[in-house]
């Protein structure tokens, strides 16, 4: 897919994060555990040839970018952080050699994109990294290893090190880590929670799922039968439901969660957050729930695109719940 936002996107350039290539902000982090899968491939493609539509209307509305920054060792494992426009403007008015002269700090988010665990980037997300940047949130949304080169429990891996990468580097970023969520979509909901609800993912780096003030899952594939269908190619010959599905993988004191469902989803059951639901209030976890009415399994995350508002609410749920527990 062409990307449409990498050369228009304005870079905001600092001390410790620029240029195009992969850059480094070094932390304490090492290796952890993981998580899998859900969708028809013809029906992905079609969501994600909307997904060009999308960032080609979307305005940066005055937020910046920092590109290809690494949080791994391995191909994929990068990210890109947007930065709110006060941000965006008091970084380039102090030349950012002294990251001191910034006082605000704000609240940080981390979007996993969905594809099945087989396709999409970040740069095709960059719709979702500007717009909770317009409404405040310093975001990253991060790349992962895909299917079918890298199965359960890979790319679970990969959001538990890129979530601990921004919870022990969100200073640098003007970030406050105690206000840190968590948001993904489809298969990349699936990886946020299950990164989260396992508290094993996240050990290696230092940090536990209380650490995260919110995860929030649009349309995830939590619990399903994946040896019935497509993206079975994404977990191991040997996986199981039991052994993989997140609704199954509770482990550790978790925050609050939001699961939110499309109501015309083709793709994602509804089933999937019911069942994940359940599993959390068992576990004594605060969940709160809700549906995108109108929404399908595409347009529950191009609606995150504020010039697609107007399709159904999903950025307003979003934002609604985000503003209640992070500000």
């Amino acid at each position: 897919m062409t990307d449409l936002n990498k050369e228009t996107l304005e870079t905001v350039q600092t001390g410790k994060i620029k240029s195009r290539k992969p850059k480094r902000i070094s932390v304490g982090v090492t290796a952890a555990l993981a998580v899998g899968g859900i969708a028809l491939a013809t029906q992905q493609v079609q969501a994600l040839s909307a997904l060009a539509i999308v960032n080609g209307i979307t305005s940066n509305g005055g937020v910046g970018v920092s590109k290809n920054i690494l949080y791994g060792d391995e191909p994929n494992q990068d990210l890109d952080i947007y930065y709110p426009k006060p941000l965006t403007k008091a970084m380039k008015s102090k030349n950012v050699t002294d990251d001191s002269a910034i006082n605000d700090s704000y609240p940080m988010v981390v979007f996993v994109h969905g594809g099945s665990w087989e396709s999409g980037n970040k740069d095709e997300y960059a719709f979702v990294g500007q717009s909770l940047a317009q409404a405040g949130y310093v975001t990253a949304v991060i790349n992962y290893r895909k299917a079918p080169e890298h199965v359960y429990p890979d790319y679970v891996q990969d959001a538990a090190q890129a979530i601990a990468w921004s919870y022990n580097n969100a200073k640098s970023l003007h970030a406050d880590p105690k206000r840190l969520a968590v948001i993904g979509h489809s298969a990349g909901a699936f990886n946020a929670v299950a990164a989260v609800a396992n508290e094993d993912f996240l050990a290696p780096y230092g940090v536990k799922p209380k650490d995260i003030a919110a995860v929030i899952g649009i349309a995830g594939p939590y619990s399903y039968d994946f040896r019935k269908f497509s993206s079975r190619t994404a977990f191991g010959s040997d996986a199981t439901p039991e052994t993989v599905m997140p609704d199954r993988q509770i482990k550790g004191a978790q925050p609050p969660y939001l699961l939110l469902t499309a109501e015309k989803d083709k793709i994602v059951h509804v089933t999937n957050t019911t069942k994940m639901t359940q599993a959390l209030k068992a576990a004594g976890v605060k969940v709160e729930t809700g549906e995108i009415a109108g929404a399908s399994h595409a347009t529950s995350i191009g609606a995150m695109a504020p010039p697609l508002r107007w399709v159904n609410d999903v950025r307003a749920q979003v934002l609604s719940y985000l503003d209640k527990t992070l500000k």
